[in-house]
């Protein structure tokens, strides 16, 4: 790996999910099962690659309050640098809702508004970190002003950046920076905001050729995740397609910042691209049979023996 770590900047959250026992019933009290997760998807990218035996530096903004001590104390123990983690007086540590009537039908709320906080100040005051990255990760949450100016770092540092769009509001921050990402991994949901599409790309030949297209304005790698129907990528060599693994889900949440960091991992060690994917979609399996936004036994040997099943 060329650099001593992966910078990763974005965001850092506590999500709590709630799925209730039959069906929802609005309006009325109901038994379930509530649980929580410290995600946040640039978050969780970073502690997949901790966990994966990579040096990785998250630099992310929490609250001075319970909530951020906890993010703190459990991202530290999973093995990523959180030296350097914002600390805001006052402000409310970023909380995610999710409540599911099925697995596939989601009510979400966010509140990070405290993103806000990870400006180009911040980041200015941590330029040193860019210097001897390998890679800079970051997630869609960040500002329009912060992006400029994590834009402008990376390339002063010559340092590669890779994004994950994080969802279909925020995508479209990324646009005016596909041709400075070394990878972009949008969901088909994405796509459409990213490359200007009249319909999203869900199926394998759209989501090739959407692959492709972010290729060609510039992205070095571009993968378009399609959940159970696998995911499309592309490089300068040409696209290809990965059928997802069958698996039985317990949470859904997380599984794409597993993808991401499975892949980047990949990269950080120079495997073939479809392989890189592989560990990815493999990643994205196990997580998919966790509770958790992120699997608490992820390990190199356990990705490469269910890779190798």
């Amino acid at each position: 790996m060329d650099g001593e770590y992966v910078l990763v900047v974005g965001s850092a959250v506590l999500e709590i999910s709630g799925k209730t026992v039959g069906a929802l019933q609005p309006g009325r009290r109901q038994y379930g099962h509530i649980h929580a997760s410290v995600s946040g998807v640039a978050r969780n990218i970073a502690e997949n690659l901790a966990r994966l035996d990579i040096e990785t530096v998250l630099l992310t903004a929490i609250a001075d309050d319970d909530i951020g001590q906890h993010l703190i104390t459990h991202s530290t123990l999973s093995g990523i640098d959180c030296r350097h983690i914002l600390r805001v007086n006052g402000a409310r540590t970023a909380t995610s809702i999710l409540l599911y009537e099925s697995q596939d039908d989601c009510t979400r709320v966010d509140d990070l508004s405290i993103a806000e906080a990870i400006d180009s100040d911040y980041l200015m005051e941590h330029e040193w970190l860019f210097e001897k990255a390998a890679l800079v990760v970051i997630d869609a949450t960040l500002s329009d002003e912060a992006l400029d100016t994590l834009f402008e770092l990376a390339a002063r540092h010559q340092v590669r950046v890779c994004a994950d769009p994080t969802s279909p509001l925020m995508a479209s921050r990324m646009t005016r920076f596909i041709a400075n990402l070394y990878l972009i991994v949008p969901n088909a949901s994405e796509t459409a905001a990213l490359c200007s599409l009249d319909e999203p790309a869900t199926e394998r030949d759209s989501a090739i050729g959407t692959a492709q297209q972010l290729v060609n304005i510039g992205a070095n790698i571009a993968v378009v995740t399609l959940g159970e129907r696998g995911l499309a990528y592309a490089d300068s060599s040409g696209g290809g397609y990965i059928r997802a693994i069958h698996t039985e889900v317990v949470d859904t949440s997380g599984a794409g910042d597993a993808f991401s960091g499975a892949v980047i991992f990949g990269i950080l060690n120079d495997v073939p691209i479809d392989e890189a994917m592989r560990l990815g979609v493999t990643a994205a399996s196990l997580t998919l049979e966790s509770e958790d936004t992120v699997l608490q036994s992820l390990s190199q040997e356990l990705l490469y023996d269910e890779l190798s099943a």
